[in-house]
């Protein structure tokens, strides 16, 4: 399920932190791999506004996932020494409320090497 997107995506984020390493600030991450998402010709929106509704009826809360790739996927990205729970949760709230089955977790400040994990939802209703 959006195997050739993620691969795209997945390349894009490896060339940043290639360019930058580990150790920054996210938000320099996110402005970075906007960059070479744009360079690669890639359809992108950054911080897409997520509504959220209960019965029909939106809440006041809304969502602002990092990225919105191919229209499709979800990523949250983090420059945190490690990925835990939270940041999994995080995700999973995104893709629900998105209502898309694919989310990447991809997490800038590993040292050594870009660490990251791919999410399929199979249970979202539509």
């Amino acid at each position: 399920m959006f195997k050739d997107e993620g691969y795209k995506l997945m390349g894009a984020a490896f060339e940043v932190y290639n360019e930058l390493g580990f150790g920054m600030a996210e938000e320099v991450y996110q402005q970075s791999l906007e960059i070479e998402l744009n360079l690669r010709g890639i359809p992108f929106q950054s911080k897409r506004e997520l509504a959220v509704f209960y019965k029909s009826q939106p809440l006041v809360t809304k969502y602002k996932p990092d990225l919105y790739v191919f229209d499709a996927i979800v990523v949250e990205l983090k420059a945190t020494s490690e990925l835990i729970s939270e940041h999994e949760a995080q995700l999973f709230n995104y893709m629900r409320i998105a209502r898309e089955p694919v989310g990447y977790l991809i997490n800038y400040g590993n040292k050594g090497e870009l660490e990251w994990k791919r999410f399929i939802l199979s249970d979202l209703k539509t």
